[in-house]
């Protein structure tokens, strides 16, 4: 699994011309499932995700998680953070899970959040979508869990 973390002040994201998941202060979170990504991926990056120290504290440090500023994550499955751009132009997607591993791990990452007490929004799973962000910082932090090594 992979996620780009975004600090943000605000963001939002649209279906249709519908805005289907906003949120104030807290984490833009685009998720990427992988071939042999598992429910431990998933719980394990959540947990990552929520105990990232990356909002300032009085003294101006990032010394804080999302939790501790009582933040919110939107939460947006995005395989595209699978491609493969090392041979050519065009990014071959091999490496990303098909949809029907990919959602439920998807859903499994967010009741993850909730269970550590976050609020979550998120996107609509296939779905074309319009992202709004304001970053806040900027700050932007890289997760990487990749699966075990294939024999």
């Amino acid at each position: 699994m992979r996620a780009v973390v975004q600090r943000v002040s605000e963001a939002a994201v649209t279906v249709e011309d519908q805005v289907v998941g906003a949120i104030g202060q807290g984490l833009l979170v685009l998720l990427g499932v992988g071939e042999g990504d598992t429910e431990h991926e998933a719980r394990w990056l959540a947990h990552k995700t929520v105990n990232l120290r990356i909002f300032s504290d009085a003294e101006g440090k990032m010394n804080l998680s999302v939790q501790a500023v009582q933040g919110r994550i939107l939460v947006i499955s995005q395989f595209t953070l699978h491609g493969d751009v090392r041979r050519g132009f065009r990014p071959s997607f091999v490496r990303a899970a098909p949809p029907e591993i990919a959602e439920p791990l998807v859903e499994i990452y967010c009741a993850a959040l909730r269970a550590e007490g976050i609020p979550v929004e998120t996107g609509v799973f296939g779905a074309h979508m319009h992202v709004a962000l304001v970053n806040d910082g900027p700050v932007t932090i890289l997760l990487d869990k990749e699966p075990p090594a294939l024999a």
